[in-house]
């Protein structure tokens, strides 16, 4: 997806190196990408070539060593730490392998978690509808399938009315049927309220699904592509 547009996210010339004592591991390398405002972005990668990091980039839950991350024109690598507070809390919501739920809460308490935090929360019962589960608002993470327990964090990271929706590996604790449903969930969100929507995956099915695909190895972007016409879930073969 190519406009002439200001970019949501603008990755320019960003490094990152992580340091222990004398040991230097390099994550990124001379990293530029563009994330469009309503686009589908599949990241593509073998485990260790840098995904996470880039994800933690673009949520602004880690800063870059080199370079620039710009969000809407403001610079993410030299925000505050309370600019980048409300940066995660405002414009990103997360979604990852592991559900990251608390077992002692209900389906619905999850998603009030993230409603207490956010500076412009959903209420936490539309987020839950959004998703399918209203009616299992009550359920403790135990009481549902790891799909429903998938939907229901993604229902906790829609609660901020994010503008980002950042996925890491959202399907990879799930079974090829139930992935599907998730993925089918988060095509959804991105087409019907245009959120923009990173996922990043070593399965390269779920590339067929997206508008763009990046792939990056030893922690640079070394092809991006585009789907003219990206294929439903149910199209693909997994």
């Amino acid at each position: 997806m190519t406009t002439g547009r200001q970019p949501l996210l603008r990755l320019e010339h960003v490094d990152k190196i992580y340091r222990s004592g004398e040991v230097e591991v390099v994550a990124l390398q001379d990293t530029c990408l563009d994330i469009q405002t309503g686009e589908f972005l599949v990241v593509i990668g073998p485990s260790g070539s840098g995904k996470s990091t880039l994800l933690n980039l673009l949520g602004g839950m880690d800063r870059p060593t080199h370079g620039h991350v710009w969000f809407q024109g403001q610079d993410l690598a030299t925000a505050s730490d309370r600019q980048l507070t409300r940066y995660r809390r405002s414009q990103v919501g997360f979604v990852f392998q592991f559900f990251n739920l608390v077992p002692t809460l209900t389906a619905l308490e999850n998603v009030q978690v993230a409603t207490e935090i956010a500076v412009q929360p959903m209420p936490a019962e539309e987020a839950l509808r959004i998703v399918g589960l209203a009616e299992r608002a009550t359920s403790f993470p135990s009481q549902l399938s790891g799909g429903q327990q998938q939907r229901v964090a993604i229902a906790r990271a829609l609660a901020s009315r994010p503008h980002l929706l950042l996925c890491d590996e959202p399907t990879g604790n799930l079974d090829s049927k139930t992935g599907r449903q998730v993925l089918e969930m988060l095509t959804k969100l991105n087409q019907e309220m245009h959120i923009t929507v990173v996922v990043i995956t070593h399965h390269s099915a779920v590339a067929q699904i997206a508008n763009r695909v990046a792939e990056i190895k030893d922690g640079k972007i070394v092809s991006l592509a585009v789907n003219a016409v990206p294929r439903k879930v149910s199209e693909v073969e997994w």
